[in-house]
């Protein structure tokens, strides 16, 4: 049976014409599509109809959960959270091209390319080595609880137990948040987000500060020592960057002359983005990893050169920090100083390989989008919690009732999950030592045998390194809790060779609660340990830790995500293992069906959360692979993090971008996308249809009018100025033939340092040429010294800014009417400027790739009729002046439309004018048939 395709939609074109302010219909009509018509085709049956329903079923179950998770939407913005948002102030990754720079390039400018890599060096040494303190202080704070908690516990005092793990995790937390909360609020959080906003070009307060280096170094190594979800990664990454910022700006309070030549925007950031790095090296012993991160996640401008020196910088660091574990452990001298061992230099080193199988490819795919849907299900509650903690603080009134309800939320957290994890493995039996093993050649496996005169029930222990399958159950890392301790013998075969049995018992799930987040980690990823775990204490813990590693997130503490996402990307990685060991059995790692090994599906299982969380690609797969040091796995990871990346993108936000939408860091991302509402057809209600805007022009973003300056100005217009606006730059102009051209631009900062000189300065001419020294412009934060630690040698800009009282002054007094000050040796010469009819999307590139903070429009006079900012031009600003522009251009459109319709009906001929009326015009309407589609180009 066939019949021709006759949809309207697919032989006619639609044509509706819209009122939008009735939201009536005026006129209705199709128009043929002028093509070929088409030929009969075969109707499917209704079992093909069926088969391709599924997909269709598939990818609208993914669209009600994008829609349900706000994928497509930019972070809507209340009143209080746009006005925190224009409290932050841009910076340009360039230092301004004016007369008073080229001087001062002139006569700091080095040519020794040795002071860069010096630098870059000690940035490396001073990060691994704080690095090494750090991981060695958590590692010695927790051995010391867990060896007096299972002490107690394996004398069955469960009282005494849960009362010293309760008041050392309290302690240690009250001591962390309180170093937040009173000391240093900066330091609170990994610092990633704040740091990637920073090197974007925004500047973040008090992120580069002394004070929050050490509150974030204390308050991160007492957080994740008090038995928390969470890891040292994020904050050794941050103080990383710290140190990058620090050293190159100046060496522990001293001005070295060598390195004057680095107190520059462009070097400052580029240091800070090899600090970050060298962060990631020092955190996993990842140091190609680290590069990768900091050009993928972190940096905003990057070229190959910065590229060579941060890779540098990230090989010393990751020296540094596995030359110091070589030797020391737990503060003490191991006398075996300079031997990377792989088990301490590879945090998670796998020693037994696995050949890769393609068959490996399909649980690869599989855990790929588990990883994807389940990071994007936690970056969407731990930004809920995120909205929740805000919305508590805003209803309190009160600074200290503020101070005490941020101590509070780490401290709760901590009580709840010290008790549940404490007494849950009371909910799970003792699990005796277990191996599947052939029994040819065994006379006592998982049998009744006679050892030491008594009849008991032995089974193997995974000492015995003869049999590949021996390592079923890591005994050296399991925790008895208060299972009943067995005894172990040796059995020697018929050949010589022994074997070592035990009747010994452990309890699974304190085999993971018990100890630090890492060895937890370690645990999951071995080999060849099919038996070690069952899936009910597994399903367990994945469920609780998942919620108390999204609630703790956010607190007000310094800890990270990096381990909590390995952890929980382990266990169901491990648990999907157990689904195919059950399906297909155990086998030996040598034979075909070896690639099934819960430790190796475990491992694809981290690496899906960790790119459904974090969105990271390049750097996530070389970060897995560097820290198991197992390169066979490299494909199976790829496919993985490819998966969860995809999946979780089309889901969510990644979590450091949401979370600097939270904070309202202004953010440009890499692509300028906006979107709109998709109404109509199969995709009825879909959100996030992105939209062109190489159809808008640059004069849709921009802010206008600009307020300019002349090349001479009074001292009192230049106060007026400053009192009257909040702008951080103003174009200046000068005049041609009664034309006010553009010539460059000022920054606020700039004429702040001008006034500041004082009436000695000012000029009754405006002809005299004066110039300062370009050091007294670099300032370091908007409206506080910032990061320069006092130890960095910078001036503070706080020295620079003039209280209003003295700027009223110059406005309000009449002698400074005929003061002058020459800007001219100050402007920015080199400030790029776009025509009004510039393509916005190209203005976004221009603006984001040269890391401007201003950009001025001009039209065909060189005259300025506008000017851009970072917020003008981020995704919610966007999206509101686009949908205002279409409203207004759809409004004109029905106007003459309803004008026309009285001398001409609608009819196929109108219809097929209007198709041609505008790119995006009845072609878009196609996929969008209640939408009416107008020219954007046209004239307002």
């Amino acid at each position: 049976m066939s019949s021709y395709e006759t949809s309207e939609k697919e032989l006619f074109k639609p044509t509706v014409v819209m009122d939008v302010e009735s939201s009536e219909p005026i006129a209705r009509g199709y128009t043929w599509d002028g093509g070929e018509i088409p030929k009969p085709i075969h109707v499917p049956k209704p079992a093909t109809r069926a088969l391709t329903a599924a997909p269709r079923l598939v990818r609208r179950m993914f669209r009600k959960l994008k829609n349900l998770l706000h994928a497509s939407e930019f972070h809507r913005y209340s009143p209080a959270e746009r006005e925190r948002l224009h409290e932050f102030e841009s910076f340009d990754y360039l230092p301004p091209h004016n007369t008073a720079y080229k001087i001062w390039s002139t006569e700091n400018r080095s040519k020794h390319e040795w002071e860069v890599w010096l630098m870059m060096g000690l940035i490396g040494t001073t990060t691994g080595l704080v690095a090494f303190l750090l991981i060695q202080l958590i590692d010695i704070i927790s051995e010391t609880k867990w060896h007096h908690v299972i002490e107690y516990v394996e004398h069955n005092d469960l009282a005494l137990g849960w009362w010293t793990a309760m008041w050392i995790s309290l302690l240690c937390v009250t001591l962390s948040t309180a170093l937040v909360v009173l000391f240093r609020p900066s330091a609170a959080g990994s610092g990633i987000p704040e740091l990637i906003g920073f090197l974007n070009g925004t500047f973040v307060h008090h992120i580069f500060n002394i004070k929050t280096m050490l509150a974030k170094f204390f308050s991160c190594a007492l957080a994740v020592s008090a038995g928390l979800p969470a890891g040292p990664e994020g904050p050794v990454i941050h103080m990383g960057a710290l140190i990058g910022a620090g050293l190159s700006q100046t060496t522990f309070g001293l001005r070295l002359k060598h390195f004057s030549r680095f107190r520059n925007s462009q070097d400052r950031r580029d240091f800070i983005s090899a600090g970050a790095g060298a962060g990631v090296a020092a955190a996993f012993g990842s140091p190609v990893g680290g590069l990768l991160f900091v050009m993928e996640e972190v940096s905003s401008f990057w070229n190959i050169k910065l590229g060579i020196q941060t890779f540098f910088c990230c090989m010393v660091s990751s020296f540094v920090s596995g030359l110091f574990n070589s030797a020391i452990q737990d503060f003490h001298y191991t006398t075996t100083f300079g031997r990377f061992r792989s088990e301490r230099y590879i945090p998670f080193y796998v020693a037994d390989r696995i050949a890769i199988n393609f068959l490996l490819f399909v649980p690869a795919i599989i855990l790929g989008c588990m990883g994807g849907m389940l990071g994007g299900l936690f970056t969407h509650f731990n930004i809920q919690a995120s909205k929740l903690r805000i919305y508590i603080r805003n209803r309190v009134k009160g600074t200290w009732k503020i101070r005490l309800i941020r101590m509070a939320d780490p401290i709760i957290i901590t009580i709840i999950v010290v008790t549940i994890f404490f007494f849950i493995p009371n909910a799970f039996p003792c699990k005796s030592y277990q191996c599947d093993l052939p029994t040819s050649g065994f006379d006592c496996i998982n049998q009744t045998c006679r050892a030491n005169s008594s009849s008991v029930k032995f089974t193997c222990d995974v000492r015995s390194k003869k049999n590949p399958l021996a390592d079923m159950v890591d005994t050296g890392r399991l925790v008895h809790y208060n299972c009943k301790r067995g005894v172990t013998f040796q059995y020697i075969l018929s050949d010589g060779s022994k074997r070592n049995y035990s009747n010994d018992t452990y309890n699974e799930a304190a085999t993971l609660l018990y100890t630090t987040g890492e060895s937890a980690v370690k645990r999951l990823l071995s080999r060849n340990t099919h038996l070690q775990f069952s899936e009910l204490p597994l399903l367990t813990i994945l469920i609780l830790y998942s919620f108390f590693a999204c609630i703790t997130a956010g607190s007000a503490i310094s800890t990270g995500l990096v381990i909590p996402m390995l952890f929980i990307g382990s266990i169901y990685g491990r648990l999907f293992a157990y689904g195919l060991v059950q399906w297909f059995g155990v086998h030996d790692r040598d034979s075909y069906w070896g690639w099934i090994d819960p430790g190796a599906i475990s491992f694809l299982g981290a690496a899906s959360f960790f790119g459904g969380v974090s969105r990271l690609s390049m750097a996530l797969t070389v970060i897995m692979i560097e820290i198991t040091s197992d390169v066979e796995f490299l494909l199976p990871i790829m496919v993985t993090v490819l998966i969860s990346k995809w999946v979780g993108d089309y889901l969510t936000h990644p979590l450091y971008h949401a979370l600097m939408e939270i904070k309202c860091i202004p953010f440009l991302d890499t692509e300028p996308v906006i979107y709109k509402e998709h109404h109509g057809g199969e995709d009825e209600g879909e959100r996030g249809i992105a939209d062109s805007l190489e159809l808008y022009q640059a004069r849709h973003a921009m802010s206008s009018p600009a307020v300019v300056l002349g090349l001479q100005e009074t001292v009192n217009r230049l106060a007026n100025t400053l009192l009257s606006t909040k702008h951080g730059g103003f174009p200046v102009v000068r005049d041609v033939v009664g034309v006010e051209r553009y010539s460059g631009l000022v920054s606020r900062e700039t004429i702040h340092q001008l006034l500041n000189q004082g009436e000695p300065f000012f000029l009754k001419e405006a002809d005299l040429d004066k110039l300062r020294d370009y050091d007294k412009f670099i300032v370091d934060e908007p409206s506080d010294v910032g990061l320069p630690f006092e130890l960095l040698g910078y001036v503070g800009f706080k020295s620079y800014l003039l209280d209003e009282d003295t700027i009223r002054q110059y406005a309000e007094d009449p002698k400074f009417n005929d003061r002058y000050i020459d800007l001219s040796p100050y402007i920015n010469q080199s400030q790029p400027t776009v025509p009004t009819s510039f393509s916005l999307k190209r203005t976004y590139i221009i603006f984001r790739t040269l890391g401007l903070r201003h950009l001025p429009v001009v039209d065909v006079l060189n005259r300025v009729v506008g000017i851009i900012t970072r917020k003008d031009l981020m995704g919610f600003s966007l999206e509101e002046k686009v949908s205002m522009l279409r409203r207004a251009l759809i409004r004109k459109a029905s106007r003459r439309t309803r004008n026309n319709s009285v001398h001409h009906p609608v009819t196929s001929t109108t219809s097929h004018s209007s198709t041609h009326s505008a790119p995006g015009g009845l072609k878009d309407r196609e996929k969008a048939p209640n939408t009416l589609a107008v020219p954007i180009n046209a004239e307002m």
